[in-house]
């Protein structure tokens, strides 16, 4: 169901180049800009046991440098950005982008399965960000005293539930300070970073390659599981390409060229300069950068950022969501929009409250931010893997690149993605099993649900009468026809829908004008205005109409039939009568799908939405038709 909590539209303006960028830099960068406060500390871990000598620090600082450099600046900004559909990115985007003109077969299997478990392995994504971002923004307590440390719990659940409780009210009015915030967020990453390089400028020379190289000779296994800690450097990327279509491709790419990625190489170079000369740092790494006098400001700007970041990626779930039920991977869900300038801003109450309740467990489960670092890991890693492999079908089938130059550009950046997702997937049982856990909910729940209602749209098809046989009885039989129009929903393009049939066994009469009509939702993130409506004259009174929608827009049917004229005539609202039908699905003993998939795809349909209020039907003029079918 849709609905509108939003005020007044507070313009229409459209920020240039540099507002866009400046919004990126709090819609876009939040999760992958409040890194620092973790990443390079688990590098060093006592579970990583890699020793935090001057040779080791610069080695993984070089890795750091190399994995922003290739995967973030290369192969997301220059790559996989330019990879939109019509301007909206996403694994989501990128999976139908792939797989237009792809009916059925193995590849067009494959295409889907990877696009639905990396949609649902961002569901992960958006749960534990927050966790891990708060938690760590909170543990600069105990730098400002050790008696403090007993609280960072307490606060972070504090902060957590107030996060997600104002939600509902969305992100436009508290939006608008996020791009500042954030800025005074990565300068001031640049300035900490600069105050601790000037103790040890050596540090520089981490931007030789040759010292990762050394670190990895030197190192083997170690070296191998350290991996696991750099790849948090790029946790927030995909988030990068999810968030093109609110802001475009080349804002996005000024924020990151021009401040995000020198803020925080600059900071990681400090940090590990620090590290060097004082090793005992590293229980507290990013805030003992910090003056003593400012740990206790710093905690608070952290805390702050890291609200920011859990703000885009929540925001991201809820806009997943949306997306998902609109390509039919989802059950209906209650879709709540937030304001009137931006269509993206929705609110989801079912997700909002399952991440806020998985939240509250995975603090009360870890209690640190080290202790969640690989579950972290698994999920984004893996989704990272899957973009890539999508990126190959991408530019051969459509940007029509060449097998071979395809796979060798996409086989570099694959074999990255398998050495950071080797190092992550062996911390499963110390964490990473949460990630794939829900990841694995998820994509159960989105299969069960194709499945089952492509298993309904075929027993519906098999029942549908020929509309030519309907019409040539009705000619004979005469029925009484009343004043108005019916508007008859139906899955089947085709025949007539089971709910008329029904209602005119009983009634035996039919409105003057009966419409059948078929709601289609495109691939596409918005319909051209020239193909949203199909009306097709069937003679008698009786007419077919097509409606279509991209995934990223409601289906308002009311705004769009009034575009209609029947028989030369307006549509009129008040003399409409929309038919739907409610099917109650019932075991069958010979089951048309397995008898798992059967069981959650009955369970999703009776806690799903009601079509009337998902296709924002007047609720005086809807009338449901209950019918019983086994599967």
């Amino acid at each position: 169901m849709a609905r509108d909590l939003a005020g007044s539209n507070v313009g229409t303006s459209k920020p240039g180049l540099a507002g866009f960028a400046l919004a990126a830099l709090g819609v876009v960068y939040g999760d992958i800009g409040t890194s620092p406060l973790y990443a390079l500390r688990i590098c060093f871990s006592e579970r990583s046991s890699t020793p935090p000598t001057p040779e080791n620090v610069l080695g993984v600082l070089s890795l750091i440098i190399w994995a922003l450099i290739l995967l973030v600046s290369v192969k997301y900004l220059l790559f996989v950005l330019n990879a939109d559909n019509k301007g909206e990115g996403g694994i989501l985007a990128l999976m139908n982008l792939v797989r237009k003109g792809l009916t059925s077969g193995r590849t067009a299997a494959l295409i889907t399965g990877l696009g639905l478990f990396g949609a649902a392995l961002l569901y992960g994504d958006s749960l534990i960000t927050p966790v891990i971002s708060v938690l760590s923004a909170v543990e600069g307590l105990s730098v400002v005293s050790p008696a403090l440390h007993q609280f960072i719990i307490p606060l972070s659940l504090l902060v957590l539930v107030l996060l997600f409780m104002f939600q509902r009210s969305g992100t436009s009015g508290i939006g608008s300070v996020f791009g500042p915030v954030m800025i005074v967020w990565f300068l001031t990453l640049a300035v900490l970073g600069i105050h601790s390089m000037a103790k040890y400028p050596a540090v520089l020379l981490a931007f030789d390659p040759v010292y990762a190289v050394k670190f990895g000779l030197h190192n083997g296994m170690k070296a191998f599981l350290t991996l696991g800690g750099v790849f948090l450097v790029l946790t927030g990327g995909e988030a990068i390409y999810a968030d093109i279509g609110h802001l475009g491709k080349n804002p996005v790419r000024l924020g990151w060229y021009a401040l995000v990625l020198p803020s925080l190489l600059l900071n990681y170079l400090g940090q590990g300069a620090l590290l060097i000369t004082d090793p005992s740092s590293l229980g507290s790494l990013f805030f003992r950068m910090s003056p003593a006098p400012l740990v206790l400001p710093m905690t608070i700007l952290s805390t702050i950022a890291t609200v920011i970041a859990s703000q885009a990626v929540i925001s991201g779930a809820f806009s997943l969501a949306r997306q998902s039920v609109q390509l039919s991977y989802n059950p209906r869900m209650d879709i709540i929009h937030t304001s009137h300038s931006m269509v993206g801003q929705v609110y989801v109450p079912v997700v909002n409250w399952l991440l806020l309740a998985g939240a509250i467990i995975l603090v009360l489960t870890f209690q640190k931010s080290d202790n969640l670092a690989a579950a972290y890991g698994v999920a984004v890693s893996c989704t990272m893997l899957i973009t890539t492999i999508l990126m190959f079908f991408m530019a051969v089938r459509r940007w029509n690149w060449n097998p071979l130059l395809a796979g060798l550009v996409m086989g570099f950046f694959l074999i990255i993605d398998l050495f950071f997702f080797g190092a992550n997937i062996v911390k499963v049982l110390s964490g990473g099993f949460v990630s794939l856990a829900i990841a694995l909910a998820v994509y159960v729940v989105m299969t069960a649900w194709r499945k089952g209602r492509g298993v309904v749209k075929k027993r519906l098809d098999s029942e549908s009468l020929p509309v030519g046989l309907f019409l040539k009885d009705l000619r004979n039989t005469r029925p009484d026809r009343i004043p108005g129009t019916g508007i008859f929903l139906t899955g089947n393009p085709e025949g007539v829908p089971r709910t008329l049939l029904h209602n005119f066994k009983f009634n035996q009469s039919l409105h003057q004008s009966v419409v059948f009509l078929t709601v289609e939702t495109l691939e596409d993130p918005q319909a051209e205005e020239e193909e949203r409506i199909t009306l097709k004259r069937l003679g008698s009174g009786f007419f077919r109409v097509v409606i279509r929608f991209g995934y990223m827009e409601d289906h308002d049917l009311p705004a769009v039939l009034g575009r209609l004229r029947i028989n030369g005539k307006p549509f009129n609202p008040m003399m409409t009568t929309y038919y739907l039908g409610k099917e109650s699905l019932l075991p069958a003993r010979n089951p048309s799908m397995p008898r798992f998939w059967r069981g959650i795809f009955i369970f999703l349909v009776r806690n799903a939405r009601d079509a009337s209020s998902y296709f924002n039907l007047p609720v005086n003029r809807v009338v449901e038709l209950g019918m019983q079918m086994e599967i």
